[in-house]
């Protein structure tokens, strides 16, 4: 059970690494070299279609993250009454994890929102009018998503450091 119990834990870094990696990509090197393209159509395509496919990768990531999260508590012994009765949000384990775990969903909020809500938005009115100032207004609000993600996601990684290691 053991081995398991040690490939979920690969699985969820390797997730997370992908998952974040992903993001440090889009926020550093995607997004800063699109802006220098004049043909504002082209752009607004080429970041929909790149933001469609690491859509796909970001949600099944969640569902890797949660499942294989799950699987790691219940190996350490942490079950429903554990959660039911507060014993594992006690200790600087349970607090990082509590913590982590707020961020984790307020991350699964955010990007739903940037991925159903704003960024087809955006991607529509700037293809179809892409001089239109609300197409600056969507795109700064999708930017600030994703640099809010971005520094969750750090947050997200520092709390487990700090499940497994001990708070400073």
């Amino acid at each position: 059970m053991r081995w398991l119990y040690l490939l979920s834990v690969w699985l969820h870094v390797l997730t997370a690494i992908v998952w974040l990696g992903g993001i440090l990509f889009l926020v550093l090197v995607l997004v800063p070299v699109t802006r220098r393209w004049a043909d504002r159509r082209r752009t607004a395509r080429f970041i929909h279609e790149v933001g469609e496919q690491f859509r796909w990768i970001g949600w099944a990531g969640f569902g890797v993250l949660l499942a294989s999260g799950l699987f790691n508590l219940a190996y350490r012994g942490y079950g429903w009454a554990d959660v039911a009765e507060g014993r594992l949000w006690q200790g600087p384990f349970g607090r990082a994890l509590a913590i982590k775990l707020v961020l984790f969903g307020v991350v699964v909020l955010l990007s739903a929102l940037h991925d159903f809500v704003i960024g087809p938005r955006t991607t529509r009115l700037w293809e179809e009018r892409p001089d239109d100032p609300r197409v600056e207004r969507l795109r700064r609000q999708s930017r600030w998503i994703g640099r809010i993600n971005l520094v969750l996601a750090l947050f997200i990684v520092w709390m487990a450091v700090l499940m497994v290691r001990g708070w400073p």
